[in-house]
This record gives structure tokens, sequence and C-alpha cells, in this order.
């Protein structure tokens, strides 16, 4: 480079998507993560709205992550766990009212049940449980998502299986943990 040539940065937004981009990817998919944490069609909206205006308060921030996915998805594990009392009565609530105004997955009987029964779990096997078998993330990404090894997704995934074996009555599927 000369001394006459002027060096013109690259602004970090210019390979950051926007939040609009980024909101309209995720959306669905954290609603149905929301969703089979919480039980409640409310409550998977609010939480889901809760983790993107957070995300979006820190969009400088959370737009420089490799994964800001893996952040609002923490975000909505966290809290889904913490409000599922709170929302539970809400939820019945707005369910009698008949509000659907927004996606969440059909599920068979045997799916609710089997949700049901995951929310009763722990914390974090509910999280590992919804982030890996829901949502589909391999454990190496739900352990970056929930700030713990793969080795504690793995273990929280198999106290999981044998937890929910129990109570449901069916084989464990030892080849996905």
């Amino acid at each position: 480079m000369t001394v006459h040539e002027e060096t013109v940065a690259t602004p970090a937004s210019a390979f950051r998507p926007s939040f609009e981009a980024f909101y309209g990817r995720e959306l669905q998919s954290v609603i149905g993560l929301a969703y089979v944490l919480s039980g409640s069609r409310s409550g998977a909206e609010d939480l889901a709205q809760e983790a993107f205006l957070a995300a979006l308060k820190q969009w400088n921030d959370i737009g420089t992550y490799d994964d800001p996915g893996g952040w609002v998805r923490r975000v909505v594990a966290n809290k889904a766990v913490s409000g599922f009392r709170r929302r539970a009565a809400e939820a019945r609530a707005l369910a009698r009212l008949g509000r659907t105004d927004f996606n969440v997955p059909d599920l068979t009987p045997e799916a609710v049940a089997t949700w049901e029964a995951v929310r009763r779990l722990p914390k974090r096997q509910a999280q590992v449980v919804a982030l890996r078998y829901f949502d589909g993330q391999p454990a190496a990404d739900i352990a970056r998502i929930l700030d713990c090894s793969e080795a504690t997704v793995k273990t929280h995934l198999q106290r999981a299986k044998h937890a929910l074996a129990k109570k449901l009555g069916e084989e464990i599927d030892h080849e996905d943990t």
C-alpha cells in the first residue's frame, strides 16, 4: 500500500445478518422449542418473543456470535422452566378463548403425553431433551447453547431417557446419546 492509498474498513455489520432476517429464519423453530418445553401455546409465543426481544436489545453483540440462534434458544430453555407454573394458568385461560394466531407443532396424543412427561423431568434434562429431539440439535451445539460440557449433555440425555422409559414404560434407545 502506498502512502496515498486510504484504508477502508469494512464494518462488522456488513457480515452480520440483520435482526429481521435472523428473526424470520428462527421464529418458528424457537416457538416450537418453547412449546414443547412449556406445554402452552400462549406461553410458547411469549417465551419466544421475550427471547427475541432480549436479542434485539443486545443485537450489536448477539449478532456477532457464531450462533445467535443458540443464544436465543438458551434464553427460551431457561425461561421455559422457570416460568412454567406461572404461564400454565394463563395458557389455560387463553386456550379457552381459542387463541391460535401462531403455529406450534401438531402433536399426536402420544407425543403430547411424552412432552408432558419431559416437562416433569429436572430442568436441564427437559432442556436437553427438547433441544435434541424436538429442535434436532447435536450434543456439541446443545452444550454450547446451555453452556455446559458435551459429556454433561450426554449424561442428562441418558438420565432423561431412563426416567422417561420408566414413566412411559418403553424400551430405551441407547444409540442416540
